[in-house]
């Protein structure tokens, strides 16, 4: 499938749909559960999976936080190599990284103008992409 502004996000039904849904189910359950026990002598074991929940929700987020970071300096530092080779310069130390990231969707004919009309009118990312008129496909992040 080739890719565009409409399809170019990547959506992973078990991960956004199926694991968000379970984690936010179970955590309802542990505070409801805790709640209910805390007049309890013995509510030790609801606090423990309180606990074990609130760890989860912190993996969670930090599961897809580290990737993306990495994928994040990684799109930077090819785009300013794509850059320097079609222009002799490092890419402008104003643009911010969601311009970049955005600007990685663009083909050789066009990132330069791009670029440049970007610092320009400082576009936001959505605005960059929706630019684009050749759409270079990046089917590698996630």
């Amino acid at each position: 499938m080739e890719q565009n502004l409409k399809n170019h996000s990547k959506y992973v039904t078990g991960y956004h749909v199926v694991l968000t849904f379970l984690i936010l189910a179970g955590s309802i359950g542990a505070g409801i559960n805790f709640y209910y026990s805390w007049n309890n002598a013995n509510h030790y074991n609801s606090a423990l999976l309180l606990i074990l929940f609130l760890i989860v929700i912190i993996l969670f987020w930090y599961v897809r936080q580290f990737p993306l970071k990495a994928q994040d300096r990684v799109i930077r530092a090819e785009e300013n190599l794509r850059y320097f080779s079609l222009t002799g310069k490092l890419l402008p130390i104003e643009l911010r990284k969601s311009q970049i990231i955005a600007l990685r969707f663009a083909e050789d004919k066009e990132f330069v103008y791009l670029v440049e009309k970007v610092l320009k009118e400082n576009l936001s990312a959505k605005d960059i992409k929706a630019q684009i008129k050749n759409w270079r496909a990046d089917y590698y992040r996630m």
